[in-house]
């Protein structure tokens, strides 16, 4: 029959190392949750405002084509935006937001001069180019409102990725091992004792007998 194994003092003492390096672990990673929780609050508040921006450029643009349309007719709204000979583009980079890469969009050809937007100045009026206007200002909102809740999704994953770690070394990891810990640190100390204990018998036997 094996017998059991008995724990050691190198053992204790790498156990007490994987204590302190856990709980400098867990309070690295609660500073950086605390810290994206705050980015997350500002960026937050960015995007609450150009959501209602956005809202407000969308019943804008909605208002100036009802009344061009009203003015020009459909038919004649429509082949102007056809006229149309350049498309926005669109360029996505990222940058680092405390280890958490989020998208930095930017754009090129959303705003056009009166001449670049294609129809000619003749035969249409100002309806048309308080449409175009809405419609670019719509366009740039959307564009900075994709930017900031795509960056919010990111964040939040981090956030709630980075709170699970932090909970399991809290309530799980760091908990265990210093359980470990202790129940290795009384076995020794039992084994001292009981070492002590029979020493003490041998000295004894020992003394009888001289």
């Amino acid at each position: 029959m094996a017998q059991d194994v008995k724990p050691t003092r190198s053992e204790l003492i790498e156990l007490k190392k994987r204590v302190k390096l856990s709980e400098s672990g867990h309070k690295l990673l609660k500073m950086k949750r605390d810290g994206l929780i705050l980015e997350f609050f500002k960026i937050l508040n960015e995007a609450r405002n150009v959501r209602t921006e956005l809202d407000a450029a969308f019943e804008k643009g909605v208002e100036k084509i009802n009344l061009a349309c009203a003015v020009n007719g459909m038919v004649s709204v429509r082949s102007t935006a056809f006229t149309a000979k350049q498309s926005p583009e669109i360029q996505l980079s990222g940058h680092n937001i405390m280890g958490v890469v989020v998208p930095k969009i930017s754009s090129t050809g959303v705003r056009k001069s009166l001449y670049e937007r294609g129809y000619g100045i003749i035969g249409t009026n100002s309806y048309i180019d308080e449409t175009a206007e809405a419609y670019e200002d719509l366009v740039e909102k959307i564009i900075t409102a994709a930017e900031l809740e795509t960056t919010m999704k990111r964040l939040l994953n981090e956030i709630e990725k980075t709170k699970r770690r932090v909970n399991a070394l809290e309530f799980k990891v760091i908990p265990e091992l210093i359980a470990t810990m202790k129940f290795i640190r009384f076995t020794l100390e039992e084994m001292e004792r009981e070492g002590t204990f029979r020493l003490k018998r041998v000295k004894a036997r020992m003394a009888e007998k001289s």
